[in-house]
């Protein structure tokens, strides 16, 4: 239980949000507040920077003791799957069976450092090959779509029941998501619709494959910035987080919700946009965030939970009805999170 009621095993949060605050050092006071606060999980989204993902998930699991921590996510074809499969079942073992390997395909940029984006088939395998591993197989003459192995072992004496994760954007991945993981964590600024049709993409899957589709958990990862928060934070955590994902994967994004790719064409056109060496979150001036605000639609950027800490949790509340089973409160620390936390609790009690 957290410390201010019930424990909230319906929301999540993101361990040092964004590209990382400061550092790592501030990981251990955001795990053990986010606990405190009652959130049933505390996410990372590996950066390739200071925030590894086995170094950052020991850590958040060593000084918590009820809340899941979970990888949102790593990419399987940057690790041997030895290596991936033995952090996983560390974590595991550490935390007490608190832990979540997740993983995701990876973005066309990675390319250029020679790591290709994963296919489905290949998520699919290493999800059996982990799952195999886990319940301590000796996996003999692999030859499947991560790769060819002679021999794949970690422990013969594992019987390991780890949560396998997906981050899932189109309808295949999300598929997969629902007849071979256990949770489907979907992107920040999807709409109503878009999160609807993916959580019924997902659960039909699950029946498909004869699994529970109960037993599937779809996260909808919803950006949470109050207006208790500074202006300049809340423009670099809505317009300007939304603006790198529109860098990165823009075309997906913009398909995905249905939005109008005209106005995509126009953002990557734009002066100010192209002169930003590097991710708008985080290289980009509080001026040129502000520009680049006005070439966003109030459509765009209204797939959030802002306005006062009320209005955030009646926000995070609408995604149940819109299908999700729990819901990632992200793009704000713990400390930012405590008003929206509070208000959300305060439409429970009697």
């Amino acid at each position: 239980m957290g410390e201010n009621g019930r424990e909230l095993t319906e929301l999540g949060f993101y361990l040092l949000a964004g590209a990382g605050g400061d550092g790592p050092a501030g990981l251990v006071d955001e795990a053990r507040h986010g606990e405190a606060l009652g959130f049933g999980t505390g996410f990372f989204a590996e950066r390739w920077n200071f925030k590894e993902a086995g170094a950052q998930s020991g850590a958040a699991c060593a000084v918590t003791t009820r809340m899941h921590i979970g990888t949102a996510a790593t990419n399987f074809n940057t690790r041997h799957p030895l290596i991936t499969g033995a952090m996983a079942a560390t974590c595991h073992r550490l935390s007490g069976g608190r832990f979540i390997l997740g993983i995701g395909r990876g973005v066309p940029q990675y390319s250029a450092l020679g790591v290709s984006a994963a296919t489905t088939a290949q998520l699919e395998d290493f999800a059996q090959v982990m799952r195999r591993l886990w319940r301590g197989e000796i996996i003999a003459a692999h030859d499947g779509p991560i790769g060819k192995y002679d021999v794949l072992l970690l422990d013969p004496d594992f019987n390991e029941d780890i949560r396998l994760g997906l981050v899932a954007f189109g309808p295949n991945t999300l598929a997969l998501g629902g007849r071979a993981f256990d949770d489907v964590i979907l992107h920040t600024y999807f709409a109503p619709e878009t999160l609807q049709r993916c959580v019924a993409i997902v659960k039909r899957a699950a029946e498909k494959a004869g699994r529970d589709p109960q037993a599937v958990r779809v996260w909808s990862c919803l950006a949470t910035i109050g207006d208790h928060l500074p202006e300049e934070l809340r423009l670099k955590k809505t317009v300007a987080r939304l603006a790198t994902y529109l860098q990165a994967y823009g075309d997906l994004l913009v398909r995905t919700n249905g939005w109008d790719p005209a106005v995509l064409l126009k953002f990557r056109s734009d002066s100010v946009v192209q002169s930003v060496a590097g991710a708008i979150d985080h290289k980009a001036t509080r001026d040129q965030i502000e520009h680049i605000g006005t070439l966003l639609p109030d459509e765009w950027l209204s797939v959030a939970a802002t306005g006062s800490p009320q209005q955030c949790a009646a926000r995070v509340r609408e995604e149940f009805a819109y299908g999700a089973d729990a819901v990632i409160t992200h793009g704000a620390t713990p400390t930012q999170l405590e008003p929206v936390i509070a208000a959300y609790r305060a439409a429970e009690s009697p």
